[in-house]
């Protein structure tokens, strides 16, 4: 590993740990938060690493830095301009649904042409790939058929995702500089039918997404909602 690559993995190391404490609110909105030579001390690294962490998350929208007043955690961050990706767990949650999920397929696999493109990787790079349901009530929610990068997603491949899903794990463990995402509606064909308890033929809701951080593509996904869903973006 270079000076560089080891510099940038860990101001990521950084940036999920900064991000966990606020998403499990050790740091609350409007906290000021350690100042950069304390977390410097706390990581183990240098200053200047943990100021492009720090600068990372502004950018995010989840941290506010002024000089003299220090950094603080962003109060109602999800007014930031960005689209923020859902965690499935919490739509449905927040339904008053019970939340369920079924892993139909967990492999590694070689990127076909088609997801090498997407993700801007040579064709045939091991990625690992995923087929998962989500449900309310039993009911049929969404299906994903997501791909994940373990070199952007490091220990990728030591997750139970039987126990916590792709999406939630990757939400809250490695934030997103930018993505790649397309809305379409198709036909549901005879496996998406099955999956989402539809008949085969019926329009769905589909959303293409790929999300990328400094170490290149995290994961692509295709989402297939089930009819009758409505799917909100969070400015």
């Amino acid at each position: 590993m270079t000076a560089r690559s080891a510099t940038t993995s860990k101001a990521q190391a950084i940036v999920n740990e900064v991000r966990r404490r606020i998403v499990d609110r050790e740091w609350r909105q409007g906290d000021r938060i350690p100042d950069e030579a304390e977390l410097a001390i706390q990581f183990g690294a240098a200053r200047a690493t943990v100021n492009k962490a720090l600068q990372l998350l502004a950018e995010e929208g989840l941290l506010d830095r002024k000089r003299r007043a220090g950094t603080h955690v962003t109060v109602n961050p999800a007014r930031k301009a960005t689209l923020t990706i859902p965690i499935v767990r919490e739509q449905i949650e927040g339904t008053g649904l019970e939340y369920s999920h079924r892993v139909l397929a967990q492999r590694p696999s070689p990127a076909p042409a088609d997801i090498a493109a997407r993700m801007a990787l040579s064709e045939g790079t091991m990625l690992i790939r995923m087929r998962t349901i989500h449900y309310g009530d039993g009911r049929p929610f969404q299906v994903e058929d997501r791909w994940i990068n373990p070199a952007a997603a490091p220990g990728v491949e030591k997750i139970d995702f039987h126990r916590i899903n792709a999406n939630e794990w990757l939400v809250r463990n490695f934030p997103w500089l930018h993505a790649d995402i397309a809305f379409s509606a198709e036909s549901a064909d005879a496996r998406d039918a099955r999956h989402l308890e539809t008949r085969q033929g019926t329009a769905l809701l589909i959303l293409q997404r790929t999300t990328f951080n400094d170490l290149g593509a995290i994961t692509t996904v295709r989402l297939a909602f089930h009819p009758g869903y409505q799917l909100i973006a969070t400015p």
